[in-house]
């Protein structure tokens, strides 16, 4: 299919639509996160939607912090989203977008609508405004402060700015319709008393707009062209519109909603994931079992991943869950291709040659199918280590069952000899702990002599040039597929497995200096690259196995 036949989605339409007919000179977009914990993969998609409209229309994507709440937003959070927002490749322009930045016109606006007879200054308590709102199936009532005069909101307005009344005595409503079936309608709060300071503005402030109020207000400001958000706004949607149709904008933005992204075997709540983190389930938002944006990327999935998962699901008006190996496809697919080749010991067994004394280095390409990422050399030597799973005692293991070393037969080195186990040495206690093989000469990159058939191909290092490691083999956080479903505690279904450390692994001496983001395959084992949150220590962490191993 070429791409002039790729079917466009929903949006592609809309904007299509607003082009031809003039409607728009330009399409800006934008991604709003609030700065109260870090993205996770459902914003991932929210991400290459909104930025990669921008990008197909030759237009601009902002990214804007909807920082309205400082009880709960952190600079940290501001700073993690910008790295993962630029990690992902997109280009922030001339840098973020606040909702603190357009504080005093948001003021403005509001108290423009009090003198319009739309807003006004409400004293009902939070439990009073829950119950005078009513239900989905029973109409709200007025409060009695509804029909308060312009200037007395005006007034209290004001001292509630300047920290003259106490916190949750009072708030900012509007005034639309109490009897409204859509219940984001009645009378929603504009802004409430916080007397805490602002990551950006410090104690200037008093009162905070709520997100709805700020929202739309700031996509005006901008020149937004199509806001485009998740299906949960759908229904503020009417409340967005209620705003830009009252208030006199420099722009009328547009709300389009799409389906959100849920995976499977995980959780996308930032309040569920904020849980974990406080309570000491996972270590803190980067850790590689979260899948939080800088997790992933902590864990060694690429960018470039994350984007064509992103970019292969559909922008539909309808919710769904992804199933993860889905994601785990586009892992594999892509560290297949662009992962240079390692290998790694995780439970190191020694082996020496009897016949063998010299000391040699082998050339071999870092990735079988690239020769552009070049070579890489391997020490050799009398003594190697071998994995302790591939050698057995047991000379009756058929070929096909066990195709490792056995006393008495053959196998490959991977890049180097063929070689046989002859003799077992134990220790007191009649464990393994060496053997002693013999080498068979001009096997490197040879044929197998007329006789010799070895049982199949191993991984193995130096002992005298491998580098101590510790690895980190990561499985799903979540046991069941839906772990917050329903009434489900999250907690009871937590993976103990989710994290097996394993300290005395030996790795090739080539990645001694491994840089955190860089990807390897170790032969054999899996996908791994150095952990970033421990760079005293030579740590790797499992990407991602070579075979999906929750296959039913």
């Amino acid at each position: 299919m070429t791409d002039v036949e790729k079917p466009i989605n929903f949006i592609q339409q809309v904007i299509n639509a607003d082009l031809s007919a003039g409607r728009v000179k330009k399409v800006i977009t934008r991604f709003p996160p609030e700065p109260n914990g870090y993205l996770h993969i459902g914003h991932a998609k929210s991400i290459c939607v909104n930025f990669g409209l921008a990008e197909q229309y030759g237009g601009i994507c902002n990214l804007r912090f909807d920082d309205t709440n400082p009880e709960k937003e952190d600079e940290e959070f501001v700073q993690a989203i910008i790295e993962d927002v630029e990690w992902l490749g997109y280009d922030l322009g001339e840098g973020p977008c606040y909702a603190s930045n357009y504080f005093e016109q948001l003021y403005i606006w509001a108290k423009y609508l009090i003198t319009q007879g739309k807003a006004y200054v409400c004293e009902l308590n939070a439990e009073q405004m829950r119950e005078y709102r009513g239900t989905l199936t029973e109409v709200g009532k007025n409060s009695p402060f509804r029909d308060r005069t312009a200037v007395e909101s005006l007034s209290l307005l004001e001292d509630m700015r300047l920290g003259l009344i106490d916190e949750g005595a009072m708030t900012l409503r509007a005034k639309i319709d109490m009897a409204s079936p859509n219940i984001n309608l009645r009378d929603p709060v504009l802004y409430r008393i916080k007397k805490m300071a602002h990551q950006r503005t410090g104690d200037k402030w008093n009162i905070y707009p709520s997100y709805d109020f700020a929202h739309g207000q700031e996509d005006a400001i901008e020149g937004v062209t199509h806001s485009v958000c998740t299906l949960e706004f759908a229904a503020n949607r009417p409340l967005y519109e209620w705003f830009t149709t009252n208030l006199p904008l420099p722009s009328i933005p547009r709300q389009y909603e799409f389906g959100r992204l849920n995976l499977n075997y995980t959780i996308t709540s930032k309040r569920k994931l904020k849980q974990l983190v406080d309570q000491g389930h996972v270590d803190g938002w980067s850790d590689p079992r979260m899948p939080t944006i800088s997790g992933l990327r902590r864990r060694g999935v690429s960018a470039a991943a994350i984007r064509n998962f992103c970019n292969s699901l559909a922008v539909a008006k309808t919710d769904g869950t992804v199933d993860m190996a889905q994601f785990e496809h586009f892992i594999r697919d892509d560290l297949n291709v662009n992962a240079g080749r390692a290998m790694c010991v995780f439970k190191p067994f020694l082996i020496t040659l009897s016949n063998y004394s010299e000391q040699e280095q082998f050339n071999v390409p870092c990735h079988p199918n690239r020769e552009e990422l070049g070579q890489r050399t391997l020490d050799f030597g009398r003594q190697i280590y071998i994995d302790r799973s591939d050698f057995s005692e047991d000379t009756t293991l058929s070929r096909k069952k066990f195709k490792r070393l056995v006393i008495g037969e053959y196998v490959r080195l991977r890049s180097a000899y063929i070689i046989r186990a002859d003799e077992i040495i134990k220790d007191a206690a009649g464990e393994i702990i060496e053997v002693i093989a013999s080498l068979v000469p001009d096997t490197v990159g040879q044929d197998a002599p007329e006789g010799i058939r070895p049982r199949g191909v191993i991984h193995w290092v130096s002992k005298h040039t491998s580098a101590d490691c510790t690895v980190n083999v990561y499985d799903r956080l979540f046991t069941v597929a839906s772990p917050d479903e329903g009434d489900r505690d999250m907690l009871d279904y937590l993976n103990p497995d989710s994290l097996v450390e394993m300290t005395g692994c030996k790795v090739e001496a080539g990645l001694v200096d491994a840089i955190a983001g860089d990807h390897y395959q170790f032969e054999r084992e899996g996908y791994f690259t150095r952990d970033s949150g421990d760079l005293d220590n030579l740590v790797f962490n499992c990407t991602i196995g070579l075979r999906d191993n929750w296959k039913a």
